[in-house]
C-alpha cells in the first residue's frame, strides 16, 4: 500500500481535498493521512467544512496561527518534517498556492520526497504576489503536476517545466458539478436573509492588499455601500476585513450592505449560484462565478484566471481607481441585461479531474515510486 500525506490549511483546499479523499478511497492500494496546519485556523467553520464535505479527520493538527510570514512558514516547516520523517509517505499531496503548500514543498523536497502539486502552472506574472512565489516555487519542485486549464500547461512548458505535466481540469469544477443543485435543496441562505435569486449582488473582501490598505479598503467600501441603495449586497464579512474597518474607522461605509457572518460551504455555493452579480478579490470564487455563469468584477490588478478576462465573464479592475471599478460594474451589469455574455463549456475540464488526477498517481507509483533507502527521510533523526 501507498501512503500518501495530504498537506492542507485553508478553507479552499478544505474543499478540493474533500473530492480528492474521495477518490482516493475507492483505491484499495492507497492511503491517505491528512496534515492540517491550522493557516486558517477558526475552529466551528473549519470543523463546519469538514462534516459538510464528509472530510476524513485529520491525523494532524499543527494549529499554527500566526500573522508573521516568516513565523508561520517557520514553524509550518519544523511540524510538517517532524511528521513526514515519521510517517515516511510515498508522496505529498499539495493544493494551490498557500503558506502552507509552500512549507510542504520545501520540507518534502529537501527529504526527497515525491510532491504532486494540484493547479500548478497559474500565474498572474506578478512577482509581488505572494502567492505567484509558492506557485513558483512548488512547480519548480513537484514531480508530478496537475493543471486545471490548458494555458496553465502551455505556463510551465515555456519556463521549461515539462515533465510529469497532465492537464486533467480543475477539481474545483468538479465539486460545483457535484454540490449545486444540492447546495439550492438544502441551503436555506436565502430565506434566512429574506432575498430572491438573481436580485442581489455578492461581494467578498479579504485580501491583505486591500483590506490593509486604508485608501483601497475606502474606495471598495464607498462603491459597495452606494451601489446597495440601489440593489442588495450580501457580503460574508471576513474577520480581517471586519478587523480593519474598525481600525479605520469605516463603519458608516456598510450602513446600506447586506453584513452576514461567514457561512459554510453549501450556503456559499448557493449564494455564488443565484447571485446576479459577484464582487470580489477571491482567486477562487472569481473563478467559480464563470462555473456558476455569473458574471464578476475582480477588485485586483491581475488574475491567474485570465481565461474568464478574455471571454468578457471577468474584469479586473485597480481598487485604487473609484471611477473604473465603477465603470466595470455598469459595464458588467449591461452585458448581462443584454444577454452579451458567451459561455464556453469544458474549459476547465469535464468534471473529473479528481479522477485523473488519482489515475496518474497511481501509473507513477506503479511504474517510478521505490523509496530510496539512503534519502534523508531514512536518515532523519527526530530529537
Amino acid at each position: 500500500m501507498k501512503k500518501i500525506i495530504t498537506i492542507i490549511g485553508t478553507r479552499p483546499q478544505f474543499i478540493k481535498a474533500s473530492i480528492i479523499s474521495e477518490e482516493i478511497k475507492k483505491e484499495s492500494l492507497l492511503n491517505e493521512i491528512i496534515l492540517n496546519t491550522g493557516q486558517h485556523y477558526n475552529e466551528n467553520m473549519s470543523k463546519l467544512f469538514f462534516e459538510e464535505l464528509n472530510i476524513p479527520k485529520p491525523k494532524y493538527n499543527l494549529n499554527i496561527i500566526e500573522k508573521s510570514y516568516g513565523n508561520q512558514i517557520g514553524k509550518m516547516m519544523i511540524g510538517i518534517e517532524e511528521i513526514l520523517c515519521v510517517e515516511k509517505p510515498d508522496l505529498v499531496l499539495l493544493y494551490g498556492d498557500t503558506n502552507s503548500t509552500l512549507a510542504g514543498a520545501l520540507i518534502s523536497s529537501q527529504l526527497n520526497i515525491p510532491i504532486a502539486h494540484i493547479e500548478a502552472g497559474l500565474r498572474s506574472y506578478n512577482i509581488r504576489m505572494l502567492e505567484e512565489k509558492n506557485r513558483i516555487i512548488t512547480d519548480k519542485l513537484s514531480t508530478l503536476l496537475f493543471t486545471p486549464t490548458s494555458l496553465a500547461s502551455n505556463n510551465l512548458e515555456e519556463e521549461k517545466i515539462n515533465k510529469n505535466v497532465f492537464y486533467v481540469g480543475d477539481v474545483m469544477y468538479d465539486i460545483a458539478l457535484k454540490y449545486t443543485n444540492k447546495a439550492n435543496k438544502i441551503s436555506k441562505i436565502l430565506t434566512d436573509l429574506n432575498i430572491k435569486s438573481k436580485n442581489y449582488i455578492l461581494a467578498t473582501i479579504h485580501r491583505a492588499e486591500n483590506v490593509d490598505n486604508k485608501d483601497k479598503l475606502f474606495n471598495i467600501f464607498t462603491i459597495l455601500n452606494t451601489l446597495a441603495k440601489k440593489i442588495n449586497i450580501i457580503l460574508p464579512m471576513h474577520p480581517r476585513t471586519s478587523k480593519m474597518i474598525y481600525h479605520f474607522n469605516y463603519t458608516s461605509l456598510m450602513s446600506n450592505i447586506l453584513i452576514i457572518e461567514p457561512v459554510g460551504f453549501f450556503d456559499m455555493i448557493s449564494l455564488e449560484n443565484n447571485a446576479n452579480l459577484i464582487i470580489t478579490d477571491s482567486g477562487g470564487i472569481q473563478k467559480e462565478a464563470y462555473f456558476h455563469k455569473v458574471p464578476c468584477v475582480t477588485l485586483r490588478e491581475e488574475t491567474e484566471w485570465t481565461e474568464t478576462v478574455e471571454l468578457g465573464w471577468n474584469k479586473i479592475v485597480n481598487p485604487n481607481h473609484i471611477e473604473q471599478i465603477i465603470h466595470a460594474i455598469y459595464l458588467t451589469l449591461n452585458d448581462i441585461n443584454n444577454n452579451k455574455l458567451n459561455y464556453i463549456n469544458n474549459m476547465y475540464g469535464y468534471g473529473d479531474a479528481s479522477k485523473k488526477i488519482i489515475q496518474h498517481i497511481i501509473k507513477y507509483f506503479d511504474v517510478n515510486c521505490k523509496y530510496i533507502k539512503d534519502s534523508k527521510i531514512d536518515n532523519q533523526i527526530i530529537q
